[in-house]
């Protein structure tokens, strides 16, 4: 039986992780329309202290720092975090990468002024610690971006069936829909932590029928990037944000 959430893939990718050819690299564009929907929030992120959680290579850190924020990444991956380490030096970028978990973190309580998480909170292996972490070191006010997956049977069929198993476009075994987060959930989760003006919408990268899965994959392959909109349908990936 096939492992489920095998973020040893991560450590295996690392070294590829800036490799415009690699099916990983894919990830680096979905940063645009992240921020579209986080700078509604944040219109000045200039000299913001800025945690990444589980920032893999750098993708968000890079993004981040060339708007001149003061940007701290943590994951997991010491293999990632190595790499991202070199990337930031070959681009004279200063960045503090930090090797670690997201339910136990170095920093302070109260330190940052903003924490983003995406792509990560399907991921870890306590969702309420790792949670109760980032509210523990933003500073009161502070401000969360985070995305995620929705557990739906849509959800299975499109991330795990047909990206997974079909088209083979995710690496095989990296999700684990038992570990997908439903926004009312997700939500609750938030409140009882201390989480308050948390709001979310549809990051719909993959289309609403099958009609829209073609068009984006056939997109997807001619370009690399993907065709994503900011819309109210929650069925598979969601974004959101919440406040300290």
């Amino acid at each position: 039986m096939r492992k489920r959430n095998d973020l040893e893939f991560y450590n295996r990718v690392a070294y590829e992780w800036w490799d415009e050819k690699a099916i990983i690299f894919a990830l680096s564009h979905l940063n645009l329309p992240r921020f579209e929907y986080f700078d509604r929030f944040i219109n000045n992120w200039q000299n913001l202290k800025v945690l990444d959680v589980g920032c893999g290579g750098g993708f968000t850190c890079e993004f981040l720092a060339k708007r001149n924020v003061l940007v701290s990444g943590i994951d997991r991956s010491e293999n990632c975090i190595f790499e991202a380490k070199k990337h930031a030096r070959e681009n004279n970028l200063a960045i503090d990468y930090q090797h670690g978990f997201s339910e136990k973190m170095p920093y302070r309580d109260n330190y940052f002024d903003a924490v983003i998480c995406v792509d990560v909170l399907e991921h870890v292996t306590d969702l309420k610690q790792t949670i109760a972490e980032i509210y523990r070191v933003l500073k009161p006010g502070g401000f969360l971006g985070f995305d995620t997956i929705n557990r739906t049977f849509k959800s299975r069929l499109i991330t795990i069936w047909l990206l997974e198993d079909i088209l083979q476009k995710i690496p095989r075994g990296i999700h684990d829909w038992n570990k997908f987060i439903k926004p009312a959930e997700l939500k609750v989760m938030m409140e009882e932590t201390g989480f308050s003006k948390i709001e979310m919408a549809g990051f719909n990268i993959f289309g609403r029928n099958l009609l829209d899965n073609l068009e984006s994959y056939f997109y997807y392959q001619k370009t690399g990037k993907f065709k994503i909109s900011l819309d109210r349908d929650t069925s598979v990936m969601y974004i959101g944000k919440a406040i300290k």
